[in-house]
């Protein structure tokens, strides 16, 4: 049986050696599920879903509908007991890859490609931002900075004005440099610059980042 904790490192290798350039975080909350890992290319930015044999579909219906909120594309790699019948519980413009054990380690083969992601709205993936994030963006796009508005504020107000193909190398950018090393000092500054008291220090969970 090929568990999850099996899966991930020869994936990420997988689909870092297909797909060039890329930056993969793990364990990212979308709305009221949490995604496995999500990938950052130069192009777009993909969810992707590990079910391992151990893994049942309870929770797939519920999670698909949230991977579609927020991604540009979609994967689900699956354990190769799932591999015969996972296609009737994804839609069709999802991924499929699928796993199995072989002679030197696991074998992984790509069943389907992922496609477009049809419910896709910016409203929903420009949340994955931090507000510091769409500072910068503001920035660049010479926005005002909208200092005592909201976060959705500033969101639509992007979304509203900057160009979508010009956002969306914006937006992968920002996630290519995020760190989650100095994100505490970076969010005080930010605070601090706009006026508002500096928080109290917490602990950021470090995302895996692979070498780009």
């Amino acid at each position: 049986m090929i568990y999850d904790k099996d899966i991930r490192e020869p994936l990420f290798d997988l689909l870092e050696e297909k797909y060039g350039k890329s930056r993969i975080l793990e364990e990212k909350q979308i709305g009221g599920a949490r995604a496995d890992a999500v990938m950052i290319t130069e192009s777009a930015i993909y969810g992707i879903e590990i079910k391992s044999d151990a893994d049942t579909y309870t929770r797939l219906a519920r999670q698909v509908a949230y991977y579609d909120m927020y991604y540009d594309y979609n994967y689900v790699v699956v354990g190769g007991t799932h591999g015969s019948h996972i296609s009737e519980h994804v839609p069709d413009y999802w991924g499929i890859i699928t796993v199995e054990e072989g002679d030197d380690g696991l074998d992984f083969y790509f069943l389907r490609e992922p496609k477009v992601n049809p419910k896709l709205n910016w409203n929903n993936k420009i949340e994955i931002l931090w507000r510091l994030e769409l500072a910068h963006i503001q920035e660049l796009n010479d926005m005002p900075a909208y200092k005592q508005k909201s976060k959705k504020f500033v969101s639509d107000k992007i979304i509203e004005r900057v160009p979508h193909d010009i956002l969306q190398q914006q937006f992968l950018a920002e996630l290519f440099e995020r760190d989650y090393d100095t994100i505490a000092e970076r969010i005080n500054e930010y605070r601090i610059s706009n006026g508002q008291k500096a928080r109290r220090k917490r602990k950021y969970k470090r995302k895996r980042k692979k070498k780009i």
